[in-house]
């Protein structure tokens, strides 16, 4: 099969211009990295909560990751209505909303600074920052609008990781790794665009195209493969799964074994993988015969750029996924609609008998 004209298909699906805004991730992701914050550097606190749903919560799982990696407090990803039963004001909220009016975390918000805690908020507006402004222990970043929040993620991630910088809650790099980390992360921009970039991107999808898709991790990188899985459900219009090593040794590794021909599975490694999860995956690569398979090398000097890099090429995957199977990767029709019947609902919280 030739290689699809990726320039006509998304001259013609791509309607909203994803690959427009994708082309322009780590523009985004430099420009927020480099903006002042005005907040003192603060520890004193027991972890953090991350609050957001969809493209605006992908960056929670990210900072989770890099706290487990290097970081000295636990970052909790919370994606539902309020918070957990045993959060207290001695536990930061982070926010992520990227419209500012995300039901869920808007719920966990208030009652956050009902209950006295401190929120720290990313929105392009909204009521989230209408309701931050009312707090004089809360702040709320702001990043540009106008685009989906998926496509955000260079101002979202980088403006969250930006804040725990300046915190201190994350060791912040040199300026000279900040800046050999974007210009590396610009070169392989450039190779992963599916119009100008090197094949790559384009030999995956088509491998993807027809088949389920399974994602298999190593666990530094399991952010990666369920915000891969979330860009294809929602820009692919496809069914993906995430799972990560070593958990997965010990239970779907069996099912394998029996029904592959019809699966694609990508890996995610990086430098950072460890040595036993590595010896897992090659046997995996040589005893395992799935219609057809990746190992996506997560190249980086540090673990956040090997996890910028894979969110980056993958997110190109997906849209490569979408307009060769004629889906325009800007819409969701089912989103919309779940809106809008929930906006006839009532919003009040059952109370517990």
């Amino acid at each position: 099969m030739s290689e699809p004209d990726f320039q006509s298909l998304l001259d013609k699906y791509d309607k909203s211009d994803m690959a427009g805004f994708t082309r322009k991730f780590v523009d985004d992701l430099e420009a927020a990295l480099s903006a002042e914050i005005d907040i003192d550097s603060d520890m004193d606190w027991s972890g953090v909560v991350c609050l957001g749903m969809g493209g605006s919560g992908a960056g929670g799982m990210f900072l989770s990751a890099l706290a487990d990696d290097s970081g000295g407090l636990p970052f909790v990803v919370w994606n539902n209505y309020g918070l957990p039963s045993w959060w207290g004001p001695d536990w930061l909220v982070l926010a992520a909303s990227y419209s500012g009016n995300t039901e869920e975390t808007l719920d966990g918000a208030r009652q956050a600074l009902e209950e006295g805690g401190v929120v720290v908020g990313i929105s392009s507006g909204g009521e989230l920052e209408d309701l931050l402004s009312q707090s004089e222990d809360s702040l709320c970043l702001s990043v540009p609008s106008g685009q989906m929040p998926r496509s955000a993620f260079g101002h979202i991630f980088g403006s969250q990781l930006s804040l725990c910088w300046a915190l201190g809650i994350i060791p912040r790099p040199s300026e000279e790794e900040i800046t050999g980390m974007l210009d590396r992360l610009r070169s392989k921009s450039k190779s992963a665009d599916i119009v100008s970039g090197d094949g790559r991107v384009a030999a995956m999808a088509h491998g993807m195209s027809e088949r389920d898709i399974a994602i298999v991790s190593a666990n530094e990188m399991s952010s990666v493969g369920v915000r891969f899985t979330n860009q294809i459900n929602e820009n692919s219009e496809r069914f993906s799964r995430p799972v990560q090593l070593p958990e997965m040794n010990h239970n779907e590794i069996v099912a394998w074994n029996r029904n592959s021909s019809s699966q694609s599975l990508l890996y995610l490694a990086s430098p950072h993988t460890h040595s036993r999860v590595r010896a897992r995956m090659n046997w995996m690569m040589e005893n395992l015969q799935p219609g057809d398979s990746w190992l996506l090398e997560c190249e980086g000097e540090s673990l956040l750029e090997s996890l910028l890099f894979a969110a980056h090429i993958t997110d190109w995957v997906s849209i490569a996924l979408a307009v060769m199977n004629g889906i325009d990767p800007s819409e969701m029709t089912a989103i919309d609609g779940l809106k809008t019947y929930l906006s006839t609902v009532s919003r009040e919280h059952p109370k517990p008998i």
